[in-house]
């Protein structure tokens, strides 16, 4: 068994394949060289891999995606049809995710923001105490993160509903909604937006003025997907108008965030640079090691990617 390892990054890239060779002593684990002739591997272990992967390594018996969105894999000319993606399945990110939501909705709900600034100006004035009920939450996307995240904001006790395009089981203590026809209903109720939903030709641009005006008064979108995902130039005049009262917001349309994009300066927003959850290692390898033995001896496995779905 040949195993390619393929990143953006070289130095990445080296990590990841020493790793897998420690994982998998039976399997011989390259590096991608560009300019090199094909090394015939079966399996490629990738991050946004260049086109030319496909172009020369014509024997691939499967691609194994070193995170959970597959959006950029997909959009490569020459991906073959028949070639199964496997997508990265939590591995430690759930955790993340769930603190990075907790985090950005405690500071929204209990007005950390207005503490700080009477801390900057010397004042002492408790604010009105935390009614939970006027905070409800709404996740979009349910699936394994989305749903974990939604679990870990209901323990808390703010009430707490999902969204997903095609339905999923029920979770307990989490209000469900499912298709194109609930969406309306399922914004209507929620002032904190927390958006996990894969990145499709269906779930572009589904952060705009129509959607987020459905939204509570002052409400606060969190998104830790996709930039695609929101329609940037909608945000501001929303909170301009008071539709929104403020967005945390860790993934953009171009990445880095270009020094003059207004949302530096803007105070509302708040900025991470794409690091609500990072793939871990050690969970990362455990999980594609075990995923690729199992493929190899014939064995169905979690996590392989639905092409007409996007994920």
């Amino acid at each position: 068994m040949k195993i390619l390892c393929v990143s953006t990054s070289l130095t990445e890239q080296s990590t990841w394949r020493d790793l897998l060779a420690a994982a998998l002593p039976q399997a011989e684990v390259v590096a991608w060289q560009d300019n090199a002739s094909a090394q015939d591997a079966d399996i490629a272990v990738v991050w946004k891999p260049p086109v030319a992967l496909f172009e020369r390594e014509r024997k691939l018996r499967a691609v194994f995606n070193l995170g959970a969105g597959v959006d950029a894999l997909l959009a490569i000319p020459g991906l073959p049809a028949d070639l199964p993606i496997v997508r990265l399945e939590d591995a430690g990110m759930g955790a993340q995710m769930a603190e990075y939501v907790v985090h950005a909705l405690v500071r929204a709900s209990r007005r950390f923001d207005d503490y700080e600034a009477q801390q900057r100006a010397r004042q002492w004035r408790p604010l009105p105490e935390l009614d939970r009920r006027q905070w409800p939450v709404g996740v979009l996307g349910m699936g394994v993160l989305g749903a974990q995240v939604a679990r870990a904001v209901a323990g808390l006790g703010y009430p707490v509903a999902g969204w997903s395009r095609g339905g999923r089981a029920t979770e307990a203590g989490i209000e469900m909604y499912a298709g194109s026809d609930a969406l309306p209903a399922f914004l209507r109720r929620t002032r904190v937006l927390v958006n996990l939903l894969p990145l499709t030709r269906g779930t572009e641009g589904i952060l705009c003025r129509a959607t987020l005006s459905q939204l509570l008064p002052q409400a606060h979108l969190i998104n830790i997907a996709r930039g695609q995902h929101l329609v940037e130039e909608d945000l501001l005049p929303l909170m301009d108008e008071g539709r929104l009262s403020g967005a945390t917001l860790d993934v953009f349309r171009q990445e880095p965030l270009p020094p003059g994009h207004p949302f530096w300066t803007d105070p509302r927003v708040t900025i991470t640079p794409h690091i609500a959850a990072i793939s871990l290692q050690r969970e990362t390898v455990e999980q594609i090691s075990s995923k690729i033995l199992a493929f190899m001896r014939g064995e169905a496995v979690t996590g392989i990617v639905e092409r007409g779905r996007g994920y």
